[in-house]
């Protein structure tokens, strides 16, 4: 009786020679050793636009109407992702979350799904234009997307959900629709991220509610979490974001309201307020 011996089969493997082959995971300078200045940009002509919730999608057909009819326009020319804010009912369902004494995680789960509802009726109105509404999962089919002549549309929550960083101060989730559509932004490697509302921009209070404030047209990240103003135009998050990011050096909030806009803005020009990294 002949027996074949094959060498290794029976030995067990655990080791990988990698650059973390028996090294911690954790350790600090295994992890600086993981950074790189420049990352390939998977989409470097996109654009990523907000279109807020409270500001734009909830004054209904006379503020957003005008805005779609310029972003179909500009999308002949550009290539965009839009996402969408929450607005007014995730305000609502935040509120009753608090009431009830609920954690964190559920509000981002429950106030997900407004923005959700406001890309699905993006998508509706779009849809003779080639409005397609893409899931969490369907990222990846983005550029067969734009490709095919389509506007895709996604809701501007990151999927967090009962999974939200416990925030600092509170229990609102501190990622919501801004933080999510500076993410799809970096994570593409886009050329602009847009945040569309219903101001000019950034200012040193609420406008709405102190008509001394001042606006500023641009200011660098660094400079306006030093100035620890009490309101801000976009989340927190997106800030201390920024300051990690590599792709995505600044952003831009503009008034959408004022016709030529977005336009202008896809253009490079200044219109808004630009905050940007150093």
């Amino acid at each position: 009786m002949l027996m074949t011996v094959v060498k290794g089969v029976g030995k067990e493997k655990t080791d990988i020679k990698t650059q973390f082959y028996k090294k911690s995971i954790v350790d600090k300078e295994v992890l600086k050793s993981t950074d790189r200045k420049t990352l390939y940009r998977i989409l470097p002509e996109l654009n990523v636009i907000k279109i807020g919730g409270q500001s734009i999608i909830d004054r209904g057909a006379p503020a957003l109407f005008p805005i779609l009819d310029e972003i179909v326009e500009c999308t002949k020319k550009y290539q965009i992702l839009l996402c969408t804010g929450g607005g007014t009912r995730a305000r609502h369902v935040y509120s009753l979350c608090l009431d009830l004494g609920l954690p964190t995680g559920v509000l981002a789960h429950v106030g997900g799904k407004v923005p959700t509802q406001n890309a699905r009726l993006l998508q509706m109105l779009l849809a003779k234009h080639g409005g397609i509404r893409i899931l969490y999962d369907e990222v990846e089919k983005l550029p067969l997307y734009l490709r095919l002549g389509c506007i895709p549309i996604l809701e501007g929550m990151p999927p967090y959900t009962f999974w939200e960083t416990i925030p600092e101060f509170g229990r609102i989730p501190p990622h919501r629709t801004d933080s999510g559509t500076f993410f799809m932004g970096e994570f593409y490697g886009a050329r602009n991220v847009l945040y569309v509302k219903d101001e000019r921009g950034l200012y040193t209070d609420d406008p709405k509610k102190n008509p001394k404030a001042e606006f500023i047209p641009k200011i660098s990240v660094q400079e306006l979490l030093e100035r620890n103003l009490k309101d801000l135009v976009v989340e927190h998050e997106v800030l201390i974001n920024m300051l990690r990011a590599k792709n995505v050096k600044q952003i831009q909030v503009i008034n959408g309201l004022v016709k030529g806009n977005i336009k202008k803005a896809l253009a490079g020009k200044h219109v808004g307020t630009i905050i940007y990294t150093k």
